[in-house]
This record gives C-alpha cells, structure tokens and sequence, in this order.
C-alpha cells in the first residue's frame, strides 16, 4: 500500500504486518504531525519524541486510553492542570503507576526501591539461568519448537513472578494461566483482562503478608513503604504489582521472539554472536530499536507548550510512535537495516525516556542477556521453519492486531542440537 491518505492507523490491518512505511509516510510530513489519526499530534522525529518524554508539560494521565476516551471535562486556556487534577478519577486506568504524574508517580514508583534492590536482583538472574535450562529442556529433544509459547512466555512469566516473590509452589498456576500454555481452558474472566486474575492472587497475596508476615519477598512487597514513611493502601500496592507483571512480561516475550527471529535469519549474525557472547547485548539493543515492542502511546499537554516548532494547545492529545522515532533517519543511518556494529543504537527510545521509562528495562536486558547465551549453548543451526513461515523471500509472519504493541504472534523454529 503507497497511499496512505485514508488509512486508520487505530483499525487497519493493513498496517499491522509492516507499520514502518506508513511511519515513515507521517514522518515525511512533519516529525510533529498535527492533525494525525483521530485528530492526534503524531510524533515520529526521535528528538522530538525525547522532548515529549521529558517535558514537564505533558501529562501520562491519557497514556493508555489517547483518544479513545474523551475528556471529562473541556479544556480552557493554555494550563488545564487544575481541571486535571479535579478530574483525573474519571479517566481510564488512573490507578496505575503509567498514568500517573509528578508526586503521585513519583511515591508510587518509589515503592519499587525497597523490592528491586541489588540483592533482589541478582537472586532473580541466578533464578534467570536456571529457568532458561529448565524451559529449553521442555522442547530441545524435538528440534522444533513455537517459540512463544514454548520459550518466551512461559520464561518471561516466571522470571517475573520469581521477582515479585510468587511462591514457588503457585509458579504452575501462573505458567498454566499466563504463559500461553493452555489457551483454550483459560475461563471468561482471565481471557478479558488478565490483569483481574493477577490482581486477586495479589490481593490475597498482600493481605495474607500484612496480617502475618514472613521474611519472603511478597512480604517486603507488603509491607513497603512510599519514600514520605507512609504505608499504601492494599489496592495500591496490588495495581503496581499487578502492572509491572503485565507490562513486564508482554515487553519481553517480544523482545526474545524478535531476538530469535533475527538469529534464525541471519545465519552470519548467529555465527557472529556464537563466537563473541559479548557482541549480545549490541545485538538487543539494535533489536529493540529496529522493533520496539511499544508502537505507540500517549501524552496530555498540560499546557500550551512547543514541540520542535509546532505549538501544541493545552488539552491536546499527543500520540508517541517509539518504533518510528527508532527509524528517524536523521537520528539513525539506514534506519531499516539491522548493524551489529552500530554506535548509537542504545540511544533508541524502545522504553521511554524521562520520569516515565520503563523500570523493567534493565530486568528485560538480562532476560535477553540469559536467554540468548543460552539459546545459543544449547541450539546449533537456528533456522525458521519454512513449513509455517515460507522460504527466503516469501515469509509470511503474524502480528498481534493491536496499535499498542507490536509483536509476533507465533514464531516457529527449527534447530539442532549444540550439547
């Protein structure tokens, strides 16, 4: 498709194999796009996306929902923070920590610091190495495997879930229930919102702590504190847990399927990075830029504000697009091509920037750390299975159908065995 005046980019399927031409389409027109789908200020620029993240001026309250959800109110005049803040309540997903502002993010994130300390953390990769074994062994006999959902998911569920202190014991429920594993016995509920099922374990995970605690993590996590000595309310403390184990684990599962894409492709890339492990972390950081696993995302504007040189109204929703800002050939040269050897490529904007970067990144980077040097000990000759996905010039992949995400939704392999 070349004209791309009347697409939808909120509902066309079109899009949804390959987004990077119409990106590159918005981009052409301004890398600060007024009047953008659904009436959006589309940002596609990479500078002009870190200007968005680190602006005081825009508002994560419509994060999630953009466009989507009107406002319940009418903007007036160039600051409608007062409005905002009477109003925030009415506005979809407020109670979680990505649409939060200013104070209230900034004690809600501070939960994190007493559960992701140093300690906490390398206890989770030690866990990390023993996992990737123990989900590897499940299909390396087989010399093929649906990688996400005999790898990815599964792996990136339990990792997170050791680290917020789930018992050992409930590890199968929340495979069973979350790692893609048994989709067809999944009840209504789970199969609508996930994070309904998440919120329950955890709210009786907490309850049970506060009541009796322990020396777990669950009970740290219960008994934590906001940065002023303050103690959360029980549901304040589940929605945090509850959404950094969604967000966490869908961002991953696609960085690990993107990643092992890559490897199966390019037969010289997976020879290099078998010869130099150290080459691994490049090799995450040019997947991510070249798909990042958020495609777009939103911003309020406060107040009447500039971005670059477009002036922006208060009460204007502003849509962010991290896998075009990650294409901007002014920031990236050949943007579209994978270089193991590119300089800059950290700098891409795959987990946000500013107050509201993602705090999973660096639990993301040592999945995929782990992961991959394990992939590559223990499987020889990584190709794509052209029974499912086609030959060479003729593949064929399924995305999942959403403008939030972007990510494979099956990705099949082929190996042999390297131990």
């Amino acid at each position: 498709m070349s004209d791309f005046d009347s697409v939808d980019y909120f509902t066309d399927q079109s899009l949804i194999p390959d987004p990077y031409p119409y990106f590159d389409y918005l981009r052409d027109q301004c890398p600060v796009l007024p009047g953008g789908p659904a009436g959006v200020i589309a940002i596609t620029g990479h500078q002009e996306a870190l200007t968005v993240y680190r602006d005081a001026a825009m508002s994560s309250a419509n994060a999630v929902v953009g466009p989507f959800a009107p406002l319940p109110f009418t903007p007036e005049g160039d600051d409608i923070t007062e409005l905002l803040d009477e109003h925030r309540g009415a506005i979809p997903m407020a109670e979680h920590v990505v649409t939060m502002d200013a104070e209230q993010h900034w004690r809600t994130r501070g939960l994190l610091g007493t559960l992701l300390t140093p300690k906490r953390l390398s206890e989770n990769e030690e866990f990390m190495w023993k996992l990737a074994d123990q989900q590897l062994d499940t299909f390396l006999a087989d010399g093929r495997v649906e990688f996400m959902s005999g790898y990815a998911k599964p792996f990136s569920t339990l990792v997170i879930a050791d680290l917020l202190g789930v018992p050992v014991d409930d590890h199968e429920d929340f495979r069973r229930a979350l790692g893609g594993q048994i989709v067809g016995e999944l009840d209504g509920t789970l199969a609508h919102n996930p994070l309904e099922w998440l919120e329950q374990r955890f709210t009786d995970y907490v309850a049970e702590r506060r009541a009796s605690p322990g020396s777990d993590v669950l009970t740290q996590l219960a008994l934590a504190r906001y940065p002023d000595g303050s103690t959360p309310k029980v549901e304040e403390v589940v929605k945090l847990a509850t959404f950094l184990f969604a967000a966490g684990q869908d961002t991953t599962t696609k960085l690990l399927s993107a990643g092992v894409r890559n490897l199966a492709e390019r037969p010289e890339l997976q020879a290099e990075l078998r010869g130099d492990r150290k080459l691994i972390p490049l090799f995450l950081e040019e997947t991510l830029r070249l798909e990042s696993p958020v495609k777009s995302h939103f911003r309020l504007a406060r107040t009447t504000t500039t971005i670059g040189e477009c002036p922006v109204a208060a009460g204007a929703t502003v849509m962010l697009l991290p896998g075009a800002s990650n294409r901007d050939p002014r920031k990236f040269d050949n943007p579209n091509e994978f270089q193991l050897d590119r300089r800059n490529s950290r700098e891409h904007v795959a987990f946000g920037r500013g107050a509201h970067s993602c705090p999973g990144a660096p639990l993301a980077r040592t999945e995929g750390r782990i992961s991959m040097n394990r992939i590559l000990d223990r499987m020889a000759d990584i190709r794509i299975d052209e029974s499912v996905h086609g030959t060479t010039g003729k593949r064929s992949y399924r995305y999942e159908p959403t403008f939030i995400m972007r990510g494979l939704s099956e990705l099949h392999i082929e190996f042999g065995s390297a131990t």
